[in-house]
């Protein structure tokens, strides 16, 4: 028989980008971006897993850049 996995807990949410409880603005004059990069780039909550996503996209860049500069050597001549 199969198992189930054990339910989430109640206040279980995403790690990344997740849309933060309204509270009052620290400057209401703040901009969206502002506010954003604030909010969920910056919030040392959601800073390791930005961090994470960061070291993976330039682990995917430095692979392209890589291939495109030395990929003649990996093909046979």
């Amino acid at each position: 028989m199969a198992r189930r996995a054990a339910p989430a807990p109640a206040n279980a949410t995403p790690a990344f980008f997740t849309a933060p409880p309204r509270r009052q603005l620290v400057d209401p004059n703040e901009s969206a971006l502002s506010r954003f990069i604030r909010e969920q780039i910056t919030a040392p909550e959601k800073l390791s897993g930005n961090i994470n996503i960061v070291t993976g996209m330039s682990v995917f860049a430095a692979g392209i850049f890589v291939a495109r500069t030395w990929g003649d050597m990996l093909v046979p001549a």
